[in-house]
């Protein structure tokens, strides 16, 4: 639920109050439907234990519709998440992803001083598989495994080394910057259609 819950987290917190069908609406126009497997039920299911757990506030102004706030605790729940998804690499994609979704929350030193330590855990990864590669005797076969796994940490070293030189040099505007989406409740501007259109 992790990658769920940062994004969840990172909806309301850039509306400063939103409703579950818009904070749906949004994910599924990112494809966080495929690239996170978020799904409506997932969606309502993180709402309610994220209320529970006092890191969102709910708000029943409207009949019928309710409205979630992030609380303090929510919103340091949602930068640790989001640092943590930036500069640990995971095996599966989703947390980054979610990450990446949010990244214009941090300032940009605090964000590149992440990916630089996620390029230094990349970058062991690939040497540790690579020695592993160099190393193994028996069974042959196994050198494909330590072959992927050094592949996949050297392709990952090479992305986040280029998005860190993106952000040096001034891509994205970023938290406490002009235009920046970064800041809570900053979301106001950002409309995003129910589906993705079809003919493109």
């Amino acid at each position: 639920m992790t990658a769920t819950r940062l994004l969840v987290l990172g909806v309301v917190r850039g509306y400063g109050r939103a409703h579950g069908y818009r904070i749906g609406n949004d994910l599924l126009a990112w494809g966080a439907d495929e690239w996170a497997n978020v799904k409506w039920g997932s969606i309502y299911h993180a709402l309610h234990t994220l209320t529970e757990r006092g890191l969102l506030l709910d708000h029943n102004d409207v009949a019928g519709r309710t409205e979630y706030e992030i609380t303090e605790r929510g919103e340091a729940e949602y930068v640790k998440l989001l640092r943590d998804a930036l500069r640990r690499p995971q095996p599966r994609p989703d947390f980054l992803g979610a990450a990446l979704a949010m990244l214009p929350s941090l300032p940009r030193e605090e964000a590149i001083a992440l990916l630089k330590q996620r390029l230094d855990a990349l970058e062991a990864q690939r040497d540790k598989a690579r020695a592993q590669v160099d190393a193994l005797v028996e069974p042959p076969h196994v050198r494909e495994l330590f072959g992927l796994w050094e592949h996949q940490a050297a392709g990952g070293a090479e992305w986040t080394r280029g998005l860190i030189e993106r952000l040096e040099g001034g891509a994205y505007p970023m938290a406490g910057e002009p235009r920046s989406p970064g800041k809570p409740g900053s979301w106001e501007a950002l409309k995003f259609p129910p589906y993705p259109p079809r003919d493109v």
